[in-house]
């Protein structure tokens, strides 16, 4: 039988060690002992123990546990994801009570039942475990968070879309507000909550994504609230959920809009109540989170066709950021093409000297139904094919090239709307500067002006 756990049994009667060592020592990686408390700080810097054994009553105090909880505490202080569990007689039961809601994990009543002893040791060391499975995914995500902590680094883009989305992070990152982000497959959602949380309170804390696609029904549950050793077939051990994980960071639920409602009603449970309770097991763990959550589908006209939940909504979008996609955001393409074209050049080390004039040119006229997750594979396919120093239109291979037309599609004739149509167009197309938008119009500043404050622009 493997041996597991490293033991620190603490206690002034002998006779209670000899026997603590006889009982685990066929059943433990390690057994250590000590008869005198005030060697504890010490035996924690030597070693990492899983479960701390620790007498409540002391010579020195033998009747009120006041020493038993003084060490706690000072347990607490040096580690505080130990795993303590008191010796206590059987008139001190009420003593173990206070010392659960102190800290303590459980107690032992002397004299021991051996076989009770090793299950409630055995319980503790799963919950050691769980705690340090928890603070180790809790490093790793702040390790990472902090390398890719500065400010829209990932971000592309200088056109008036893309500063409406930054102005939008800057707003209501420092808040708790849950953000709904609103945008097509490959316009950069999951950037955007990386923004959100790197220049958040909580930067320091777990940024924790979950494809809500990728979840089965059938493991939803375990995978989002975790479950107990047991609960069900594959369950060998405690495993805490991404919810749990999160807590005192940001969860980032990608691709809400796809989830079946009764697993939103599931989701919209734990918003409500703030806490989680693992599958098979009865008592629920409080959570702190920041919740944001993404998705291309368009919720509003969901909930009227009854698949999507209205209460839900409201719990996950006190914010919405819609972000644009390629094909309207003018003036980025040149700036993204660039910006790929120098890390696959590098990365297949290749000697290009950039784009032909007609190959920029057909990249800029693409409609990018896939958006910059297409731009990106479409370069990166260029680079690694190009046979000259220059990327030519034939090295492009994008699945649809429709260029805009400069023709008006007219779906209506009235002139008020033709006219906003067409203001619209042009100012987007000169990146929101009036002066060259009016001068394409053929109009003003001031008459130009007069017509968006006519229309509401």
């Amino acid at each position: 039988m493997e041996k597991i756990g490293k033991i620190l049994a603490v206690d002034d009667n002998e006779d209670i060690l000899f026997s603590l060592r006889l009982l685990l020592k066929p059943h433990v990686e390690k057994i250590v002992t000590a008869s005198t408390v005030t060697s504890i700080p010490e035996l924690l810097k030597q070693d990492d123990f899983d479960v701390i054994l620790l007498d409540m009553n002391f010579t020195k105090d033998a009747i009120s546990g006041q020493e038993g909880f003084f060490w706690l505490r000072k347990i607490l202080e040096i580690d505080p994801e130990a795993v303590v569990l008191f010796i206590t007689a059987y008139g001190d039961i009420e003593k173990s009570v206070r010392a659960i809601k102190e800290g303590a994990s459980d107690f032992i009543l002397k004299p021991w039942q051996n076989e009770k002893l090793l299950a409630t040791l055995n319980s503790a060391l799963q919950l050691r475990r769980s705690k340090k499975e928890i603070e180790h995914l809790k490093s790793r995500a702040k390790a990472i968070n902090n390398m890719n902590n500065r400010s829209f680094k990932d971000f592309i883009g200088n056109s008036v879309e893309m500063q409406r989305v930054y102005s939008s992070i800057s707003k209501v990152a420092a808040t708790d507000a849950s953000v709904l982000i609103l945008g097509e497959n490959g316009t950069g959602k999951e950037l955007v909550a990386r923004a959100l949380h790197n220049n958040s309170n909580r930067m320091d804390e777990p940024f924790i994504s979950v494809d809500l696609t990728s979840i089965s029904e059938t493991l939803f549950e375990s995978e989002l609230f975790g479950h107990v050793k047991g609960s069900f077939t594959d369950a060998k051990v405690d495993r805490p959920g991404r919810f749990e994980i999160a807590s005192g960071g940001t969860l980032f639920l990608d691709e809400i809009g796809n989830l079946p409602m009764p697993l939103q009603a599931k989701i919209l449970t734990v918003l409500e109540r703030r806490e989680v309770t693992r599958v098979g097991a009865n008592k629920p763990i409080p959570i702190d989170i920041r919740l944001i959550c993404a998705t291309n589908m368009p919720l509003h006209q969901m909930i009227e066709e009854g698949k999507f939940r209205q209460d839900l909504l409201y719990r996950i979008n006190t914010v919405e950021i819609d972000l644009p996609p390629l094909r309207e955001r003018y003036g980025d393409i040149q700036l993204l093409t660039n910006h790929f074209f120098q890390i696959y050049s590098r990365k297949y080390k290749k000697t290009l000297r950039g784009f032909t004039k007609d190959a920029m040119k057909r990249l800029e006229e693409a409609k990018w139904p896939g958006n910059v997750r297409e731009l990106q594979h479409v370069i990166e396919r260029a680079v690694i094919m190009s046979e000259t120093d220059w990327i030519n239109p034939h090295d492009l291979q994008m699945r649809i090239l429709n260029k805009p037309t400069d023709e008006l599609e007219l779906t209506d004739y009235d002139l008020d709307k033709v006219e906003k149509s067409i203001i619209i167009k042009v100012i987007k197309m000169h990146q929101g500067n009036i002066s060259k938008a009016a001068n394409e119009l053929g109009l003003t500043r001031t008459s130009l002006y007069r017509r968006m404050e006519k229309y509401g622009l």
